[in-house]
């Protein structure tokens, strides 16, 4: 009884410091049944927590000693010796779900390929690599939690990931150089007269938009895969996936419709944007075990 009442007051603290976080999608893993949304909101934090340590303003040298130090903390956790709150929520994820060491090992690596030398113009493979990292291990963890046949669940964490964080990558281009980075790949940068020249250079050529457009071409024909593997998923509850799924499609066809110009932001916009993130988690919790026909 005790055990239990630790274990809830346990899936609080991380479920409030999830909801404190801000992200926006926390009300499309607050769909799932209790024991999926708990181990959603573990990976969730834990993932949270690596990435700031590499966005942080630390110097390199402590980033990647706070991120040995995770390392650390996923032997206590597999070894059964977790100790705080996060380590022992996500000890019962990855006891309830086998969830596989390797795919937070490989979020940490991601880290720390942001938290070293800023990546700029990679060639394919890199990005690649990259993206694997920092996003389809973390849907490869999600998946399992999902309930998703194996196959068709890692295709799917395969093809999504890579849609997003390309998605992010044509977003985010302008930020990402005034931080000295460039992920848009060196091919494409040098089919359009871009190579070799400083990341803020090209955040400001009108050459970069032709680039963008080039990228653009793989991130439909991955959206269109992840749609494939979605349908494939003929069991578990994969509706936080389908809604991450259309906010990041009606996201990257707005980039597309305005050819990659920079979106204007605003309080206005922010508060558009949330809400229309919620309509979508909305229609689909309404739907319940008929979600798949609405997609």
């Amino acid at each position: 009884m005790m055990s239990d009442r630790n274990d809830c007051a346990d899936a609080r603290a991380v479920a409030a410091k999830v909801r404190a976080a801000g992200s926006s999608f926390y009300w499309a893993m607050r769909l799932m049944e209790p024991a999926r949304r708990d181990a959603l909101f573990a990976v969730y934090a834990f993932c949270r927590e690596v990435d700031d340590i590499a966005d942080g303003e630390a110097p390199a040298d402590d980033k990647r000693e706070a991120l040995a130090r995770w390392r650390e903390r996923l032997s206590a956790i597999y070894d059964g010796r977790a100790e705080s709150t996060l380590e022992r929520a996500l000890a019962r994820a990855v006891a309830r779900f086998d969830l596989d060491r390797r795919d937070f090992e490989a979020v940490i690596e991601g880290m720390e390929m942001d938290a070293g030398d800023p990546i700029v113009a990679p060639d394919m493979d890199l990005l690649d690599r990259y993206c694997d990292r920092v996003a389809s291990a973390v849907g490869r963890l999600c998946v399992r939690v999902f309930g998703a046949p194996r196959a068709a669940g890692e295709a799917l964490s395969r093809h999504l990931g890579r849609a997003l964080q390309l998605t992010n990558i044509l977003r985010d281009v302008e930020e990402d150089a005034a931080r000295g980075r460039l992920y848009l790949p060196a091919d494409l940068l040098a089919a359009r007269g871009l190579a070799g020249l400083p990341p803020q250079e090209i955040a400001h050529d009108p050459r970069l938009a032709a680039a963008k457009r080039d990228l653009a071409t793989t991130v439909a024909a991955e959206f269109a895969a992840a749609r494939r593997a979605l349908a494939a998923c003929d069991s578990g509850d994969l509706r936080p996936a389908a809604i991450m799924m259309a906010v990041y499609e009606r996201r990257f066809a707005r980039m597309c419709a305005r050819d990659f110009a920079p979106e204007p932001r605003s309080r206005l916009h922010d508060l558009l944007r949330k809400a229309e993130k919620l309509a979508i988690a909305l229609r689909l919790a309404l739907k319940g075990p008929r979600w798949r026909a609405s997609m």
